[in-house]
């Protein structure tokens, strides 16, 4: 199955976003060599990278370690496919607009039937590629977009959303997500299929970090914090980037991070 790796940082942050690692799972020594791509938001806007190849042979990766981006806000996928030719189109994560900026999305598992389920209707939003991935960002971005019409909703009436979202897609298999809306992310972990082969929580993992300027000597996934002030960020990953205590995701459970720190984590 795919991979996902989410961030959420107190000030935008120079990220070289987990790249050696990513392209290490993405068709090194891992079996994702089916795509892969990373989002950095900005504001309302985000700078989307994704190509349908093996991280690990991409001229993209060196590109972007040396042209640093920074964000406090990133989405990032390794594909290995399960539905959908190998193309640019069904390569993750995914991007529209909705309320005037970006929203982003990253899917790990499986939904069949999702495109025939009366549940996951898509009206303004049509999926471009051929997997079930996207035509649940569209269903979920279909469901929100009532609340976008007068500006940014509450996190409340979101959070509402997302959890009915969450338990409805559950029903048709493996459910890990990322979604992010520029002010928030929204992380779901369900059950991923394990080295072993077997299909079982956890989904997803999340660790929290808060360092000083030249405190931050534990190698990260190629996360770097810049030497300014306290800095508070939240990591997501479908398994552990590093040897620190990461945390699973109860099968179920919605995580929302906001500027660094977990805001909401319950059991849907």
């Amino acid at each position: 199955m795919c991979e996902l790796f989410g961030l959420s940082a107190r000030f935008p942050t120079t990220i070289r976003l987990s790249l050696d690692e990513l392209g290490r799972h993405g068709g090194g020594t891992g079996p994702h060599r089916d795509g892969w791509g990373v989002g950095f938001m900005d504001g309302g806007d985000a700078l989307v990278v994704r190509e349908p190849e093996a991280a690990a042979a991409s001229p993209w990766i060196p590109f972007l370690k040396e042209h640093e981006v920074r964000s406090a806000t990133v989405v990032a996928h390794i594909r290995r496919a399960t539905q959908g030719e190998r193309l640019l189109r069904n390569t993750q994560p995914f991007a529209r607009e909705l309320g005037g900026r970006m929203h982003l999305y990253a899917h790990n598992g499986m939904s069949p039937g999702i495109a025939g389920d009366a549940r996951f209707p898509t009206r303004r939003f049509r999926r471009i590629g051929d997997t079930d991935s996207e035509h649940g960002f569209c269903a979920l971005l279909d469901r929100l977009a009532p609340l976008w019409e007068d500006g940014v909703p509450t996190l409340e009436a979101r959070l509402a959303v997302v959890e009915r979202y969450a338990a409805d897609l559950r029903t048709l298999g493996p459910a890990n997500f990322l979604y992010a809306d520029g002010d928030a992310v929204f992380a779901h972990g369900h059950r991923r299929r394990d080295d072993t082969g077997a299909i079982r929580p956890p989904g997803l993992h999340v660790l929290c970090r808060s360092c000083l300027a030249g405190d931050d000597g534990v190698p990260l996934a190629g996360v770097a914090i810049p030497a300014t002030e306290r800095q508070e960020v939240a990591l997501l990953a479908s398994v552990p980037l590093s040897g620190e205590a990461w945390q699973p995701l109860r099968e179920g459970e919605l995580v929302v991070l906001r500027a660094g720190r977990v805001v909401h984590r319950a059991l849907g």
